[in-house]
């Protein structure tokens, strides 16, 4: 490709969005039948109770007050979740679990006419009367602006269906005036779906036709719009404005460019209407009636042109909206898989958007870092503060500055400029980037962050060419690649001196818990091999990384290993408050060469505190001592603190139970977030200054109050690995596996990161795991590559459209080999006076990571309900910002979104929905602690699976099949109960079996006859040998290489009490804490921003 031809402007994914067509059915969870099920809950996706007489502002629901969740729902065993029990979801989704669930059959295609099983009476009868006339007619003057019902004439604009389509109208929830309801006389969206004559399932064709572009006749590109059907004899609209990037649909073949499809806006038809010509059925994700096949599962009816050959009159369907025809992010993903998962990604041009975090991808750096470095909320910034306050979309960066390539691409290159130091602005002290200009024959150069004038120094002298540019800037990578490493000189380092190799402490609690659980044991065993394989630079024989062994209750056993000994020796510290390191020499030792008396020590550990009697333990003492060590031999490490209770004994830093679940809700939340004291946050600021980073496994039976003990961790850019319940036999691979990770990954030392920006913006925000003691530096004692930190930027000046906006990140640090070294990461974004231009270079996915830091923040300081009115204020004010100035003129009762930002509700109303924010009954206070400080550095790829779970159905794909299934929606609806799916969301991994899978696909998987006879809970599948054994152990492997934690599986059977906690990740229903499905949520989304806009 070459770097200076202009990329045509496709929108990220706008590709037309296919359907399940095995999945769908005839009403959203509601079963056909005559009877149904009488449940104590609302009905399913209807609001929950509490949420009726709910005032409009922000989302909080009552959690259902009908009653306590049915007896058998207990709680899963302690274990069982990778970080804590949900069980949320006792909400029984659809159909209760005595009723066995009439399903489609698997052939069945979306769109085609559903004949109605038995006698249909309306799906939810069980669950109150219908709404009586007067009633629906009072949800409806909620919904439309003019509060009438008659025919409105034809809307130009485009969007997702019918208009008024959103009014989620569902005759489920009588008396809302929350949401809007279709007047008895009126089809939903989804019945139109469901029968609509003349509707063709579109072919993947032409790429232009599955972008939905025309191409424009001025002023950017212009996309067709559709919002709905044709009334019998209603013609299409005028020719549209032009139209940026909404979500949108291809016109009819017949149509010009441009054309613009224009639907009811009073009631709908009757569905036994006269026949109409078949037109392309929207796509994208809109809301609209049909959408084409789902890759990999077939396509449906392919020699049926239309479906609409019913006769005489149907029975009309629950009224609400089709959960099939609202934006899918499996569609979005499927998409951008196949459009740009082919072509390697090349860096060169400013401000591309590239793939997204759930496509594979190779990178070619030309200029710019790789996405695996940086990825940016939008890359097209607007050129003036106003118009970035106006649009309220966040400008920020998610930066993982030792991020690990993929072996096809190469590490970045290593410059050294020996004594001199790499070259930098003398005024801004930006480093030398490709997008410095030298000037005057190549003697000088202007700075391209603050445009100060710079001689070149004499050694560093080159000729220019006839552009302008340096004769040798391909030869020498900080001229022509986005990330490059200098080797620093003395004056980078502490003291002027150049550092010594890291050292690592293991730290072991040996009270009474650790012992009787067989931790000790374990964790000594494993050490015996693991520490072959600590981190090593390039192709170095061994590891420069010196060890050190302490182990603690009450107080604490240093161990003296120097090679020349012929037994360990330990000396006893129980003076807690006055922490002193009794060794110097033999603490820390070469691995190699004390590898004898190591071994032993590790041998006799475990004997030596196995009649321990003692409980009580301390905490901070433990890492003051790590820390001295480190400060006496003049390194920086790791100290890896293994841990089991809340540090009760008498000594700094002691603490007290305050767990207390009667806070939930109410202004004294967010002090369950905060530390009890703040011993912890002084020891971190002592450890960031000695270069001692902590990184701690916890261990605990009850409450041990992890938003205390997280702080040095956090703080000092370590991580934490909680193990509740932890017992050996269940937990060892889990624990093993993310220790030797943790050992063996690679680590930049004593780091200072510092974000540079052109005039007009500047950094004013930073999220993550470290500390900051002044406005600029991001101080981090350790740095690994599985961690990012966020910035925020804002604009101290206007920007100008031509020159863009630049960021260079630049890290300071030392690597395990004791080397120090600055690693550089630049930037280039354009910048925009379209609001238009803005929004269609937005990337949604890293504006939840952002999203989710602020929110996760902002717990520490506000009740939780006000952190969650301000995700959705934001949210709406985003998408009403884009309807008032981008979108062309449509009727109210249509929600527009953004072609980039159409997943943007669903992933909110996630986030929402997660535990930090909205817990259930079964989670713990330290169990929402742990997940705010582990989301608090999590990288765009990880947010993504960990707030929309992958959901993969195992049996539909062939078993000769290496590549992993294609994901379906996690919502409970696609559920068959005679498939079996794995579920993952970066931390949990499920794996649920339908009631009536084959007795077969039982006996090759688990190797008992029958589905009674699997074992609920089970965490490893056997080792059979058969394709199907073979192909469902490779893909939980691959899924578990993908992630930076161990995921430990569990099997769920249908209708077991663990299929609570399963469905609590089902992200698009209800949850039982209360939260929306997705299908309300984008409703109650819809009446925000049309608040806003009136």
């Amino acid at each position: 490709m070459n770097v200076n031809q202009s990329v045509p402007p496709v929108p990220s994914f706008g590709q037309p969005q296919p359907v399940y067509p095995g999945y769908h059915q005839s009403s959203y969870g509601g079963q056909s039948g005559s009877t149904a099920p009488t449940i104590p809950y609302g009905a399913y996706n209807g609001p929950v109770p509490g949420y009726q007489q709910t005032p409009p502002q922000g989302m909080s629901r009552a959690p259902p007050s009908s009653g306590a969740p049915p007896a058998s729902t207990a709680q899963a065993p302690c274990g069982q979740a990778a970080y804590g029990q949900f069980g949320q979801g006792d909400i029984q989704n659809g159909p209760s679990s005595t009723v066995q669930m009439q399903r489609l059959p698997g052939s069945q295609p979306f769109g085609s006419p559903l004949a109605p099983v038995g006698n249909q009476p309306a799906v939810l009868q069980p669950y109150g009367p219908p709404p009586t006339s007067a009633q629906v007619t009072a949800q409806l003057s909620g919904m439309q602006i003019s509060g009438a019902v008659a025919p409105a004439p034809p809307s130009s604009g485009l969007g997702y269906g019918p208009p008024t389509s959103l009014a989620s109208a569902s005759g489920s929830f009588p008396n809302s005036g929350l949401y809007g309801s279709y007047p008895q006389g009126q089809a939903s969206p989804l019945s139109q779906a469901q029968g609509h004559p003349g509707i063709q399932t579109p072919q993947r064709s032409a790429p232009s036709q599955a972008s939905g572009f025309t191409p424009p006749a001025s002023g950017g590109p212009r996309l067709p719009s559709m919002t709905g059907p044709l009334l019998p004899g209603q013609s299409f609209g005028g020719p549209s404005v032009s139209q940026p990037n909404h979500v949108s649909s291809p016109p009819p073949q017949a149509l010009p460019p441009g054309t613009q499809m224009t639907g009811p806006l009073g009631p709908l038809p009757p569905m036994h209407s006269p026949q109409q010509p078949g037109y392309q059925p929207q796509q994208n994700g809109s809301f609209g009636p049909a959408r084409g096949p789902q890759p990999n599962y077939g396509s449906p009816y392919p020699a049926a042109p239309t479906f609409g050959s019913q006769s005489g009159p149907q029975p009309l369907p629950p009224k609400r909206l089709d959960p099939d025809a609202i934006p899918s992010p499996i569609q979005v993903i499927e998409d951008d898989r196949n459009n740009r998962g082919t072509e390697p990604f090349v860096t060169g041009v400013r401000g591309q958007v590239p793939p997204l975090v759930t496509t594979n991808f190779l990178v070619k750096d030309q200029g710019n870092a790789s996405p695996r470095y940086i990825r940016c909320t939008s890359y097209n910034i607007p050129c003036t503060s106003d118009m970035a306050k106006q649009a309220q979309v966040p400008l920020a960066a998610v930066i993982k500055p030792l991020a690990s390539l993929p072996p096809e691409e190469a590490s970045p290159y290593v410059v050294d400029h020996g004594e001199s130091g790499p070259l930098r602005c003398n005024r801004c002290k930006a480093y030398m980037c490709p997008f410095m200009q030298f000037i005057e024959g190549g003697r000088r150069f202007q700075c391209c962050f603050c445009s100060c004038i710079n001689d070149v120094p004499p050694q560093y002298f080159q000729h220019l060419d006839h552009t302008g540019k340096r004769v040798d800037a391909y030869d020498r990578p900080e001229l022509s690649l986005g990330s490059y490493e200098f080797l620093a000189t003395v004056d980078y380092c502490k003291n002027n001196k150049f550092p010594s190799p890291p050292a690592f402490i293991f730290m072991i609690d040996v009270s009474y818990n650790a012992i009787r659980t067989g931790l000790v044991r374990l964790l000594c065993e494993e050490l015996k091999s693991l520490l072959d394989f600590l981190p090593r630079e390039g192709g170095a024989e061994e590891s420069a990384i010196r060890v050190g062994f302490v182990t603690y209750n009450k107080v604490l056993h240093f161990y003296n290993v120097k090679s020349s000994l012929a037994q360990p020796q330990m000396m006893v510290v129980s003076d807690v408050a006055d922490m002193f390191v009794p060794l110097l020499d033999g603490f820390l030792v070469n691995v190699n060469e004390s590898r004898a008396v190591i071994t032993s020590l590790l041998d006799q550990i475990p004997e030596m505190f196995a009649d321990t009697r003692e409980t009580e333990t301390v905490f901070v003492p433990v890492i003051q001592a790590g820390m001295e060590a480190l400060k006496a031999a003049e390194c920086a490490g790791k100290l890896f603190l293994f841990h089991t209770s809340l540090p009760i004994a008498e000594a700094p830093g002691k603490l007290k139970n305050r767990d207390d679940r009667k806070l939930i809700n109410t202004d004294k939340e967010k002090t369950l977030f905060q530390p009890q004291t703040g011993a912890y946050q002084t020891l971190a600021k002592e450890c960031v200054a000695q270069g001692c980073c902590v990184d701690l496994f916890l261990f605990p039976n009850q409450y041990v109050d992890v938003a205390t003990l997280s702080v040095v961790p956090q703080l000092t850019g370590g991580s934490v690995y909680k193990y509740a319940c932890f017992q050996v036999e269940n937990d060892q691979e889990r624990f093993l596996s993310d220790l030797r990770r943790d050992v063996q990954k690679v680590v930049g030392f004593d780091a200072v990161m510092r974000v540079r920006t052109s005039t007009g913006i500047r950094a004013v925000d930073f999220f993550g795991a470290f500390y900051m003691s002044n406005t600029t530096d991001v101080e981090l004692a350790g740095l690994d590559g599985d961690k990012t930190v966020t910035v925020e930027f804002k604009h101290d000046d206007r920007l100008n459209e031509e020159s863009g906006a630049l960021l260079q990140c630049a890290l300071l640090y030392t690597s395990c080999a004791g080397q120090r070294r600055l690693r550089i990461h630049n930037l280039a974004l354009n910048c925009c006076t379209q609001l238009a231009d803005l929004y269609r270079n937005c990337e949604t996915d890293t504006l939840i990571n952002y999203m989710a830091k602020f929110a996760y923040r902002g717990v520490l300081n506000s009740p939780v309900k006000a952190v969650r009115d301000t995700l959705i204020t934001q949210c709406a004010q985003i998408l009403a910002c884009y309807r008032k100035n981008c979108a062309s003129p449509s009727s109210a009762g249509q929600l527009i979104l953004p072609e980039c930002m159409k997943l943007l509700p669903v992933y909110l109303n996630c986030v929402l929905k997660s535990d930090v924010l909205q817990p259930g009954a079964e989670i713990t206070t330290d169990d929402r602690a742990y997940v705010r400080q582990l989301v608090t550095s999590m990288d765009v790829a990880e947010t993504n699976v960990f707030f929309y779970p992958r959901l993969l159905p195992l049996t539909k794909s062939p078993i000769e099949s290496t590549t992993e299934p294609p994901a379906v929606r996690a919502s409970e609806e696609r559920l068959s109960n005679g498939d079996m799916y794995l579920l993952e969301n970066g931390l949990n991994l499920f794996l649920w079996v339908g009631a009536s899978v084959q007795q077969g696909v039982v006996q090759s998987l688990f190797s008992v006859s029958s589905f009674s006879q699997i074992t609920s809970g089970l965490s490893v599948l056997p080792v059979l040998d058969n394709p199907l054994s073979k192909k469902v152990r490779g893909l939980i492997d691959s899924l578990r290489a993908q992630r930076s934690r161990y995921m430990k599986l569990i099997v769920v059977k249908q209708e077991d009490k663990l299929e609570m906690l399963f469905k609590h990740f089902l992200v698009e229903d209800k949850s039982l804490s209360g939260g929306a499905s997705y299908v309300d949520f984008l409703c109650h989304m819809h009446k925000e921003i049309r608040q806003l806009l009136s």
